[in-house]
C-alpha cells in the first residue's frame, strides 16, 4: 500500500498527559474550560472519547492511517489476515515473518498504549474527579477491550504499571496475560456500575461524540457483558466458566440484533479522510493486499474438506475483481493466481510470478468488509471514488455472539442446542452485511439485498447438511469457519479462535495434501485465464506463530522488558494450555 513507512521510535509510557493533550489541541479552538484558552491544561471527556474510538479501530483494522497531518497507526489486521489466511502479502507478514519492527506492529503498538490506552486513563481519573461517570463508565469498558486485544496477541503485556509515568513509574513492568484477564472482568463490572450509577452528577453526558454508540447507555451495558460472554469463551481451557457464563445468559442484556453491534464506524472522504483504512487499495500508488486463494476457494466452494461444491453467495460482497471473468490481464504482469476475474498470490510463494505488478489486476477487498465496490462482473480498474470507504470496523457483532454461544454449547460448557445457534449465527451473518452496506456504507451504486437472495438459503441450507453428518470436532469445524469467513476485515480475534481451537483449517506450504491455494480441481479446459497453480512453488521457513513478537522500541527503552521471544511458535497465551 502507499503508506509512509516511518518508524515510530517513541517510547509508549513516556508520553506525559500534557504532551497528549498537546497533541490533542493543536488544531482546536478555544476551550470554555481553559483560563487561558491558548494553553489548555485539560480537554473534556467528550474531545477525548472521538480520538480514542477512531484510534482503537486505526490499531486493530486492516491497513494503515496517517493521522493528524504525519502520525501513522498501522492496523494488527494487517499481519493477522495473513496470518488467519485472509489475506496475502510480499511483505514480512508472509511466511509468518512479522518482526517486533513491523511497520503494522509498531504503529498498532504506539496507537493503543498512547492513543487509546492513555487517553482512556485521563477520562476515567478526570471524569471520576467531575463525576462524569457515564464518560468513565465507556472508557473502562473500551480499556477493558484494549488489554484484552493486546493480551490475546501479545501474552505478556504491561498493564499494572502502563502509563504511569507522572505516577513516577518510567519502566513499565510486563504483567502476565494470565494476571491481567481476572482485571479485566473487574473493569468491565465496575464501568457496568458507572453507567449504571443514578446518583453521579454526569454534568456532561456522551451523545454524538460517541461514535460506536451515540450514547445510549444500555447498549454499551450490552456491548460489556457480551464482551464478558467472549472472554469467558477464550479462557473457557483453563477454566470452568459454565456458572459465570450461564448467569450472563440468564441475564439476558447482551447484543441482540444487528443494530446493537460494537462497531466504530468509518466515515466516506470529507474535509478530514476518515475511511477505513482497509480501503487504501483502492486509491494507494501501490497496492499490497490480496486476498488468500485459500480464502477464496473456500467461498467459491472448490475446497474438498470443508463446503465443497458449495459457492457462497457473499464472494462478490467481498472481493471486487478489477478483471472480467473474460478479460486478460495486462500483457506485462503475467498472474501467479488466476480463477476468472480472480487474480492473487501466494502465502509462501517464491514463484517467478509472486513480484509481478498487478496494481490493475489483482482482486480487492470488497464493499464489504471496507466499503469497496461490489463486484457486478463489470470489472475495471480501481480508484477512490470506487466506493465510499465508509464500512465500520468490527469489534463484537450480534453474529459473533452467536458464534460464541454456539461454541460454547458445542464443547459442552453450557447446555442447548448447538445447531440451532449455529443456524441464527449463519443467517445473522448474511444480515450484518446487508445492515453495513445500508446503514454505513451507503453506495452509489446498485447493490442487491444479499439475505433475500434465493442463494442464501440454499447456502445456508448446505452449510447445516455437512454439519448434521458430522462428529462433534467437525460440527467445531464448521461453526469456527463459518465464523472466520463473517469475520472478514477483522482478523485479530480469528487469530485467537484459530489458536483455541485449531479451526478454520488453514493453508500450510508444508502439507503435501494441500495443493497451493488449495484448489481441488484443474483449470478449466481451454479456459487461458485460468493459471496452472499445479507450477507454482510454495514454501514455509517458519512455525506458526502462538504470538506476536513485542514491539522492539519498547524492549530496547524500559528497563523492565523482557528480551524478544526467540520463537513466537513456542510462546503460548495463556489461555491455551
Amino acid at each position: 500500500m502507499a503508506l509512509i513507512r516511518k518508524t515510530m521510535t517513541h517510547k509508549i509510557k513516556n508520553w506525559l498527559t500534557i504532551v497528549t493533550i498537546f497533541v490533542l489541541t493543536s488544531c482546536s479552538k478555544q476551550l470554555d474550560i481553559n483560563v487561558d484558552p491558548n494553553n489548555p491544561t485539560s480537554l473534556p471527556e467528550s474531545r477525548l472519547l472521538p480520538r480514542i474510538q477512531r484510534y482503537l479501530g486505526y490499531s486493530l483494522s486492516i491497513g494503515g492511517q496517517t493521522v493528524d497531518g504525519s502520525q501513522q497507526v498501522g492496523g494488527l489486521s494487517e499481519i493477522l489476515a495473513v496470518y488467519t489466511h485472509q489475506l496475502t502479502t510480499r511483505e514480512n507478514p508472509d511466511q509468518y515473518g512479522a518482526t517486533g519492527g513491523s511497520y503494522y506492529l509498531q504503529g498498532s503498538w504506539n496507537g493503543l498504549y498512547k492513543d487509546v490506552l492513555t487517553n482512556l486513563k485521563i477520562i476515567i481519573e478526570e471524569g471520576a474527579e467531575n463525576g462524569n461517570l457515564q464518560y468513565v463508565g465507556i472508557a473502562k469498558i473500551l480499556k477493558a477491550y484494549t488489554f484484552s486485544q493486546l493480551v490475546d496477541v501479545f501474552g505478556d503485556v504491561p498493564f499494572s504499571e502502563a502509563n504511569q509515568l507522572v505516577e513516577g513509574i518510567s519502566n513499565a513492568k510486563f504483567d502476565d496475560g494470565s494476571d491481567i484477564y481476572p482485571q479485566l472482568f473487574v473493569l468491565i463490572n465496575e464501568g457496568i456500575s458507572d453507567l449504571s450509577n443514578a446518583d453521579a452528577p454526569n454534568l456532561a453526558t456522551p451523545d454524538a461524540d460517541d461514535l460506536i454508540y451515540q450514547g445510549n447507555i444500555n447498549n454499551w451495558i450490552k456491548a460489556a457483558n457480551t464482551l464478558k460472554l467472549k472472554l469467558y469463551t477464550q479462557v473457557r481451557l483453563v477454566q470452568n466458566v459454565s456458572n459465570e457464563v450461564n448467569a450472563l445468559l440468564a441475564e439476558g442484556n447482551l447484543i441482540s440484533n444487528v443494530s446493537e453491534s460494537f462497531v466504530i464506524p468509518f466515515g466516506p472522504n470529507a474535509a478530514t479522510d476518515d475511511r477505513n483504512s482497509g480501503y487504501g487499495d483502492y486509491f494507494a500508488s501501490q497496492r499490497g493486499n490480496y486476498i488468500s486463494p485459500w480464502f477464496y476457494e473456500i467461498l467459491k466452494g472448490y475446497n474438498s474438506n470443508i463446503n465443497s461444491g458449495i459457492e457462497d453467495p457473499r464472494l462478490p460482497y467481498y472481493i471486487y475483481n478489477q478483471r472480467r471473468a473474460d478479460q486478460a490481464t495486462e500483457s506485462n504482469a503475467p498472474t501467479e493466481y488466476r480463477d476468472g476475474g480472480f487474480v492473487s498470490i501466494y502465502f509462501g510463494s517464491v514463484g517467478q510470478f509472486r513480484d509481478q505488478t498487478q496494481q490493475n489486476n489483482m482482486s480487492l477487498l470488497g464493499i464489504y468488509p471496507v466499503g469497496g465496490r461490489y463486484d457486478d462482473g463489470a470489472g475495471g480498474n480501481a480508484n477512490a471514488n470506487s466506493g465510499t470507504g465508509a464500512a465500520p470496523y468490527r469489534l463484537i457483532t450480534y453474529a459473533d455472539r452467536l458464534y460464541l454461544e454456539a461454541e460454547l454449547i458445542n464443547t459442552g460448557v453450557i447446555d442447548g442446542d448447538a445447531r440451532a445457534k449455529f443456524e441464527e449465527a449463519l443467517n445473522e451473518s448474511f444480515r450484518q452485511v446487508d445492515h453495513v452496506i445500508t446503514t454505513f456504507v451507503k453506495p452509489t451504486q446498485n447493490v442487491p439485498e444479499l439475505y433475500a437472495n434465493p442463494a442464501t438459503e440454499e447456502y445456508i441450507d448446505a452449510v447445516l447438511e455437512n454439519y448434521d453428518a458430522g462428529n462433534a470436532a467437525r460440527k467445531l469445524e464448521f461453526i469456527m469457519t463459518q465464523k472466520w469467513l463473517s469475520s472478514y476485515g477483522g482478523s485479530v480475534d480469528q487469530y485467537t479462535d484459530y489458536r483455541r481451537t485449531g479451526y478454520p483449517v488453514l493453508f500450510d506450504p508444508r502439507n503435501p495434501n494441500m495443493a497451493p491455494g488449495g484448489r481441488v480441481q484443474p483449470p478449466i479446459d481451454g479456459d487461458p485465464f485460468n493459471s496452472n497453480q499445479a507450477s507454482v512453488p510454495v514454501q514455509l521457513n517458519r512455525n506458526y506463530p502462538e504470538s506476536l513478537p513485542w514491539y522492539q522500541t519498547e524492549l530496547q527503552t524500559n528497563a523492565s522488558a523482557p528480551s524478544q521471544k526467540t520463537d513466537p511458535s513456542t510462546y503460548k497465551v495463556f489461555w491455551k494450555p
